[in-house]
């Protein structure tokens, strides 16, 4: 089953948010925004973590994390029954009280009709009232009519006549599953790797890190299908029990060492004057555990050393590697699903990283990224949040979350895009602008954008920004490849709220006929009717950047000769240049 919408109220600087999940969700947000809140967030409600008296919202007293799960296979519809919608989807609600308590609630439909409510059921089982009961049919013919019988008879009647019955989703009295606490996996596995851990952490063999997690599963399937494994368990089993007193059949064993008779026997006549004997027994170990217990993972990169000693770039590749494998092996068991016929899923995996490029170089970075992007496409879900544009593909949109704190009354918002903005040839188009901006997802990270044509605006304005005193580091410039591509760029800043500025070309060169006066003229007007006024605005170069800094026409490697052109001895900005430089970097345009 997978994460479809997750609601957060009163955690830590979250007051009140909804997201809806991916597969691929990657959080980002300038510092103290709450990036990492949203991450633990879903750590506290899987009991990755436990929840604190300083992680309520200021001054709450109760806060809660409710997730809806949807994409249930066989075995979860089983497991989750009685929360099972008529969508087939569950939502459970894990909330926390100041001073420690924790409980996990689930929703149910319940009928309005009172004698269809199980909480109901001990009111009906006398058979005189039962029997006047529509769900009569189904009750027992003859004996006592129990709770139970009550109950089997309402969810019957229930399942044959769903589309008659008004239902009331609401959340449950009694806990989850009708546990004190959900025992930890109920929902599936996490796999988290928090920012700052020692690599070895990830791989021991504790049951609790990553590495442990996969190796369990090596270990496990060693034990179903390698005949070696299985004869040692079963020589083991034999010589444990040669210890006790009685085989595993419960007759005298006769073959026990003299030893432990003896020192049994000592033992026993000490306590003489109690009336007590004492007797031993051994159990065999757990093969399993032994095994995993006593493995260690040894690096050797020239020197053969244990992971501990090795750099922080080598310990974080490490676990890259770690989670590759995870992306290759899940990809390859859901291939391997689909050929048999069978639904395409991760058996519930969620992988959480916080801040997985630490100690990575940039083409790590993108390899890492790939992985992330191979693990969802395998049919489990990703959770991460980045610093790094490296781990961002504007493709994928829709995977992105952006958090922002304007103030501490609203604390953290989310800002994300659920719907297809492109099809067609626009989709097209705005993919193949990754060739030309290949950074582009650093956009998400701006304080502001600004949505140039083309190579020559963005070499020469930074330079012209900086000769004027106003260039600003925390903007970013784009290269949308043309002028009709802005509009497709303007767009997703709208549905983002990433404030921008569109700069582009008038394109009314005395050269130009009516026709191509026209064609410009209408791509002016898709650029300006896609501006929302509230986020961006947009600055006109008159016909062009050249014509702007008094360059010739004609001519060829159009950046470089205005960059040299800027550059030269002499040269000076122009007050109607200077005018929309400083229009373009203005903090508060």
């Amino acid at each position: 089953m997978k994460i479809e919408s997750i609601w957060i109220k009163n955690w830590r600087s979250v007051k009140e948010e909804r997201l809806q999940a991916q597969d691929l969700m990657v959080i980002i947000g300038q510092n103290n925004h709450g990036k990492s809140n949203l991450l633990s967030s879903i750590l506290f409600f899987f009991g990755e973590i436990k929840h604190q008296d300083l992680d309520f919202y200021h001054g709450s007293t109760e806060l809660f994390v409710e997730i809806q799960f949807g994409a249930l296979d066989e075995s979860d519809k089983t497991t989750f029954k009685k929360y099972l919608t008529s969508e087939e989807k569950i939502v459970v609600r894990k909330s926390a009280y100041l001073g420690g308590s924790f409980e996990y609630k689930g929703y149910i439909e319940n009928p309005s009709e009172d004698w269809l409510q199980e909480a109901n059921a001990s009111a009906y089982t006398k058979r005189e009232l039962a029997s006047s009961l529509p769900f009569h049919p189904y009750i027992p013919e003859s004996g006592r009519i129990t709770k139970q019988d009550i109950i089997d008879a309402q969810n019957e009647y229930i399942r044959n006549n769903r589309e008659n019955i008004e239902f009331a989703f609401e959340l449950e009295t009694t806990n989850f599953l009708g546990l004190k606490t959900v025992a930890k996996g109920i929902f599936g596995e996490v796999y988290f790797i928090p920012a700052v851990k020692e690599a070895s952490d990830d791989f021991s063999s504790k049951d609790s890190s990553v590495f442990g997690k996969m190796y369990a599963e090596v270990v496990a399937l060693m034990s179903e299908h390698n005949n070696d494994w299985k004869e040692t368990k079963e020589n083991l089993g034999r010589l444990f029990s040669t210890l006790n007193k009685k085989d595993h059949e419960g007759n005298e064993n006769n073959e026990r060492p003299q030893q432990l008779i003896d020192f049994e026997q000592e033992l026993t006549d000490e306590l003489t004057a109690w009336g007590a004997k004492v007797e031993l027994e051994v159990n065999a170990p757990d093969i399993e555990s032994v095994f995993k217990a006593n493995t260690q993972v040894w690096i050797d990169d020239g020197v053969r050393t244990d992971i501990k000693r090795k750099g922080h770039g080598l310990q974080r590749a490490l676990t890259v590697a770690l989670i590759q494998v995870a992306a290759k092996k899940a990809f390859a068991d859901a291939e391997a699903g689909g050929e048999q016929g069978n639904r395409k899923a991760s058996n519930s995996r969620y992988f959480i990283f916080e801040e997985p490029e630490l100690y990575l170089h940039p083409q790590a970075q993108r390899s890492l990224f790939d992985s992330f992007v191979a693990l969802s496409e395998s049919g489990s879900q990703v959770i991460l949040c980045t610093h790094s544009s490296g781990l961002i593909d504007v493709e994928r949109y829709k995977s992105i979350y952006i958090a922002t704190k304007d103030n501490d009354i609203d604390g953290t918002k989310v800002k994300q895009c659920t719907e297809n903005l492109f099809e067609g040839d626009s989709k097209k188009d705005f993919n193949l602008s990754y060739w030309i901006n290949p950074d582009r997802g650093e956009l998400f990270f701006a304080s502001k954008v600004v949505l140039l044509e083309g190579a020559t605006e963005k070499t020469v304005f930074p330079l012209l920004a900086k000769k004027l005193g106003v260039f600003r580091y925390e903007y970013t410039l784009i290269d949308c490849g043309s002028k009709d591509n802005i509009p497709l760029y303007v767009k997703l800043m709208n549905k983002f709220s990433i404030p921008y500025v569109a700069v582009y070309d008038r394109d009314h060169q005395i050269h130009k006929g009516p026709d191509a006066v026209a064609a410009a003229d209408r791509s002016t007007k898709k650029i300006e009717d896609e501006i929302d006024a509230n986020i961006g605005s947009s600055v006109v170069l008159e016909n062009d950047i050249e014509e702007e800094l008094g360059l010739p026409n004609g001519g060829s490697s159009k950046p470089y000769v205005a960059l040299s052109y800027i550059t030269s001895e002499g040269f000076s900005v122009t007050p109607q240049m200077e005018q929309k430089i400083r229009a373009i970097y203005d903090a508060g345009a």
